[in-house]
This record gives C-alpha cells, sequence and structure tokens, in this order.
C-alpha cells in the first residue's frame, strides 16, 4: 500500500502533540534516553575569518540517518565553511532532549527527525525553531522471522515492533496497517496486528529471544536484525512518491537564526557540501561515519551491518516538506494527534541561497514557509 502522494499547497494541516505523547516523539525513533553525551567529541576551528558568533553549538545523534553531521564534523568539511567561527558539537540520544536543549540554547542547530520537530515547533506555538533543510531520507525497513512470515499477509496476528508509542516509525506502520484495512488501537497496540513498542536498542534481543517476530525500524537497527537471520519484507521508501520522505531534518533556534544569519547560511554550505562529499565518496564516507560512531560510542558497526544500512540511506539537502505533512496527516488519522497549523515551521531562504550559489536547483516548503 503507499502513502498518499502530496502536492504543495498554502494552508495544510499538521498536528500538535497530545499531552500523552509529548516525550513519546523521538528523532527517527532511534534511542529513548533522553540523554546527551559529549564524550568523544573536541571544539573545532579552522581559523581564518571570523562570523557573527564566536561558536556555534550543534546537536545531532550518533546514528547512520545523521552521517550529515557525523561525517560533516568528522572530516572538518562544517568547520571549514565557518572559519575561526568555533564548532561545538553534542550528541543526543533521543529527540526530547535535543529540543530542550535547543530551548535552552544549549545548541544553536540540530539533526532531527520529523516528529520531535513538529513537537518542539508546536509545543512552543511556533516560536522555537525553524527547519532550515534537509539531511537524509529513507532509512526504514520491515524486518521479519521468515519461519513465521513469508508475505505482507502474514503479518495478521503477529507481533511487530516499533520503537516508541507515537514515533515516526510506529505512526507509518499504524498507517500501513490502517491501508492494509486491519484494526489496531494505537495506544494500546493492541488488534489485528501486536504493535510492541520496543527500544531499538533491545529490539536485537527481543527478536533473538521470539518475543516479537519483527520489527518495523530504522537503521542501523533493521540491519542487526537481518544479520540474526531475519528478513527485509519491505523498505518503507517504496511507499513515497519518488522513494523519498524525510528521516532527518536540520533545525535551528528562531533567536539564533535572527541573530547570526551568517553563521547558519554557513552551517547549511557546510551540509550541502558534506552531503555532495558523501554521495560523491560513499565508501570513503561510509567508513568515516562508522569511525565517528566508534569514536562517540566506543563501538563501531560490523559490515554486514554497517554496508546494507548505509544503501538505504539516501543523503539530500531538500527536507521533503512534503513527506513530514504526510507524515503529520498519518499521526492524526491513528488518532494519536491533534490537528493544528504547521505554517511557519520552515524557513528555506538560507538553503535556497546556498543552493542556488551552488548551482543547484532550490526546494520547496510545501506551503508551510515562513510567511
Amino acid at each position: 500500500m503507499s502513502a498518499p502522494r502530496t502536492t504543495p499547497r498554502r494552508a495544510l494541516s499538521a498536528v500538535a502533540a497530545l499531552p500523552l505523547l509529548a516525550l513519546a516523539l523521538t528523532a527517527c525513533g532511534y534511542g529513548s534516553e533522553a540523554k546527551q553525551d559529549d564524550a568523544g567529541k573536541a571544539d573545532v576551528s579552522t581559523g581564518g575569518k571570523k562570523l557573527s558568533a564566536d561558536t556555534v553549538k550543534i546537536g545531532y545523534f550518533p546514528n547512520l540517518t545523521h552521517a550529515t553531521a557525523l561525517v560533516g564534523i568528522q572530516e572538518g568539511i562544517i568547520a571549514k565553511e565557518l572559519g575561526s567561527t568555533t564548532v561545538k558539537p553534542s550528541t543526543f540520544n533521543a529527540g526530547p532532549s535535543e529540543i530542550e536543549a535547543l530551548n535552552a540554547g544549549s545548541i544553536d542547530i540540530g539533526f532531527i527527525g520529523p516528529s520531535p520537530a513538529i513537537n518542539g515547533f508546536t509545543k512552543s506555538k511556533g516560536k522555537s525553531l525553524r527547519i532550515i533543510g534537509g539531511s537524509a531520507s529513507g532509512g526504514v525497513k520491515l524486518v521479519v522471522d521468515p519461519k513465521k512470515i513469508k508475505t505482507l499477509d502474514d503479518l495478521k496476528g503477529k507481533k511487530i515492533a516499533t520503537p516508541q508509542l507515537g514515533n515516526t516509525q510506529d505512526v507509518a506502520f499504524l498507517n500501513w496497517i490502517s491501508e492494509k484495512g486491519w484494526k489496531v488501537d494505537a495506544n494500546s497496540g493492541k488488534g489485528d496486528v501486536s504493535v510492541v513498542r520496543t527500544d531499538n536498542k533491545v529490539t536485537p534481543d527481543a527478536y533473538k529471544s521470539g518475543s516479537i517476530d519483527g520489527a518495523w525500524a530504522p537503521e542501523p537497527t533493521a540491519s542487526k536484525l537481518v544479520a540474526q537471520g531475519a528478513k527485509v519484507l519491505l523498505d518503507e521508501s517504496t511507499l513515497w512518491p519518488d522513494d523519498k520522505f524525510v528521516i532527518t531534518n536540520i533545525i535551528v533556534s528562531q533567536k539564533f537564526l535572527t541573530e547570526h544569519p551568517d553563521v547558519v547560511e554557513a552551517v547549511l554550505r557546510g551540509s550541502v557540501n558534506t552531503n555532495a562529499w558523501i554521495n560523491a565518496n560513499p565508501d570513503k564516507a561510509k567508513a568515516s561515519a562508522n569511525a565517528a560512531l566508534k569514536t562517540l560510542s566506543g563501538k563501531a558497526l560490523p559490515a554486514d551491518v554497517l554496508d546494507p544500512a548505509w544503501k538505504s540511506i539516501q543523503f539530500i539537502d531538500d527536507p521533503l516538506a512534503a513527506t513530514l505533512d504526510t507524515e503529520a496527516k498519518h499521526a492524526v488519522k491513528a488518532g494519536l494527534l491533534d490537528q493544528t497549523d504547521l505554517t511557519g515551521i520552515y524557513d528555506l531562504k538560507p538553503l535556497n541561497k546556498v543552493l542556488k550559489a551552488a548551482g543547484k536547483p532550490e526546494v520547496a516548503d510545501a506551503g508551510l514557509g515562513v510567511k
């Protein structure tokens, strides 16, 4: 079943989080601990011209879907654009903690998934952040025990994990179930399919023990299950127009954007240049991202997990705004979120300036940009 294809329009409804889900909307669904980790990272400056801020504090996840940040900082590509303005990196294990850090001024710019970006924007009544660019698409798969599940129809009656109630993958799976004509209570996860909310870090053990029959999971969790014998039954990207949907955005505090537009523009140049380097040098970029993960977490991913996970992620500058709007509508349809207006969540003028200067096509905000 495919997700509805959206076209940009001026007035689009999206979502506001219910109180129950205020902390459930984690970035890309990867990790549920609201914890910040600065281990293994150093402040970076390349010298040269300093911009309007002495430092820029950048937050991201130690996660392959955040490889633009991992590689851009590891290789010094972002720092190069900032001259003597110092990059201060911080990593997070959950979307809510990164949003809290942005609101507190502990970070200025962040790489984050669609659900926490929506949540942060709506909880602040549109005053805390803007999405200023894209970073990654894809990297989500339905993987199953091939002994129990051979076709998509076989999912009925089975136990399938998602990372967390109301997170990006959970909403996508509930929407897919609905389009199959099956019934599941969104909050309890009970119904024609048992949706079992399981932290990505323990999903491989849950699969190994047989307590779940599969998972709708982001990378590298999906490939970790495959390494244990699971089979990829569906790649979520095939459900979307042009096989693309947003998995990682770039956000900025509105205060920092107003006070330091030159720094924001420089970070975006670094992001665009990083994505170009990643796509031109996929093997080197993959190794760089894995080296960064080893520095941050103390452990690199093995090749049988890293290689298939990396192949399923596209690194792009376009935030794919129409797909964020569709994801929001899916959450409303599932009854997990209330409707609200997301107009103003995007400010893509700095990115489009950078793209135009690089001779690349501009990107659209699907009618949700700053007026």
